[in-house]
């Protein structure tokens, strides 16, 4: 679908030099001499680069559609890792550095959301947040409650974070998948 280039917003997906680009932030600028234009920060899907580019009202763009459809983790296998379409239930096999650091953060049987383009996917979404047990934890040093301090814990997938003091070895916390960050420990 064509759209004009000032009609382009943050988290719009287009097909720009070849390659498929998502909107990150968009700014009309409207100087004092010549015409108008949106100015659009562009993050590429496939190798992750930047770019900033000006679109006039006169350009037109191609605006893509993914479908984003819902996959089961199943196992990894050696640097792939395998998922099954929730709809058709085919497997597919994906490369470790397609998903990112938050490979570390998959369990068995998660459902993730795979957007595809063409058949072919093109980025993977984790749940927000994902329930692990601390299986180390420094011990509290007396004193340091009385400030929002944090003490380094790994976690069972061996992800080292930063946790309150009160967490010990065997807690159950909340962990956000984007980052790797404490959320709040976990409700049994």
């Amino acid at each position: 679908m064509k759209i004009s280039g000032n009609e382009i917003r943050p988290g719009n997906i287009i097909e720009y030099q070849g390659k498929l680009w998502t909107a990150v932030k968009t700014e009309h600028t409207q100087p004092g001499k010549g015409g108008a234009y949106m100015q659009v920060e562009l993050k590429c899907l496939t190798d992750g680069t930047k770019l900033n580019e000006r679109f006039r009202s006169a350009e037109s763009v191609e605006r893509v559609h993914l479908d984003q459809m819902p996959f089961q983790y199943l196992y990894a296998d050696g640097d792939d890792l395998v998922f099954m379409d929730q709809t058709n239930f085919d497997q597919i096999n994906v490369s470790k550095k397609f998903v990112g650091d938050a490979a570390a953060y998959l369990q068995d049987n998660m459902i993730i959301e795979l957007c595809m383009y063409e058949g072919s996917p093109i980025s993977a979404r984790l749940p927000d947040t994902v329930i692990l047990a601390i299986t180390e934890a420094d011990p509290v040093v007396k004193g340091q409650t009385a400030t929002s301090s944090f003490k380094p814990a790994i976690l069972e997938n061996g992800v080292r974070i930063m946790v309150p003091p009160h967490i010990e070895s065997g807690t159950r916390v909340v962990v956000r998948t984007a980052d790797g960050t404490y959320v709040e420990r976990a409700k049994d």
